[in-house]
């Protein structure tokens, strides 16, 4: 019913939308172009369109620049609401097997292992369940990063949550490193507890 939909690739939006038959305009907002696109985005809503934002992938606007267009929209009075949908960060922490009552989310770990000790340093003491995101062609060499400033903590590695290849891997940081580290690759999208 929305005059827009945004999307991080109209590619893969697309394929959703012919399913059910859908013919409402997408346009690319993603990490790349989202700061060139969203003035005329907000312009477009300013003058009363609606635009939904959708996402490949987990909850829009969870590490996505989708909350900066938020941001925008609530400092320029512009009404905003959501529909959840799939989230790897409460999905990652249900299947876990860890505690739930109290969580905190650090986005993605840093790419360099010295800037992610450093993090893992900052959250060694607090106590709640810790979750990331993190990269697939990193996660082994981060396991090995949360074993050493942790003590080897239990851990779940959840990766392709509620898609066709969805994996849980528990048990102490080392322990799943070793299941990753003798794989030729890791893929997908991952998110760690």
């Amino acid at each position: 019913a929305v005059d827009t939909l945004l999307c991080e690739d109209t590619r893969t939006t697309a394929k959703l939308l012919e399913r059910y038959g859908i013919r409402t305009r997408l346009m690319a907002y993603h990490e790349h172009n989202a700061a060139k696109v969203r003035p005329a985005i907000l312009r477009a809503l300013g003058e009363g369109q609606s635009i939904a934002l959708v996402s490949d992938a987990g909850m829009p606007l969870v590490s996505d620049p989708g909350y900066r267009l938020v941001a925008d929209c609530v400092a320029n009075e512009i009404p905003v609401t959501a529909i959840p949908g799939a989230s790897a960060v409460l999905t990652a922490l249900a299947l876990s097997g860890l505690p739930t009552d109290r969580f905190v989310f650090l986005g993605f770990l840093p790419a360099k292992s010295g800037e992610r000790k450093k993090l893992l340093t900052e959250f060694m003491n607090v106590k709640a369940t810790l979750i990331t995101f993190e990269s697939p062609h990193r996660i082994v060499e981060a396991l090995v990063d949360v074993a050493g400033v942790m003590n080897n903590p239990r851990v779940a590695v959840t990766r392709e949550l509620t898609k066709l290849h969805e994996e849980v891997l528990r048990g102490t940081a080392m322990e799943v490193h070793e299941i990753l580290s003798t794989r030729p690759s890791v893929k997908g999208e991952i998110t760690l507890v």
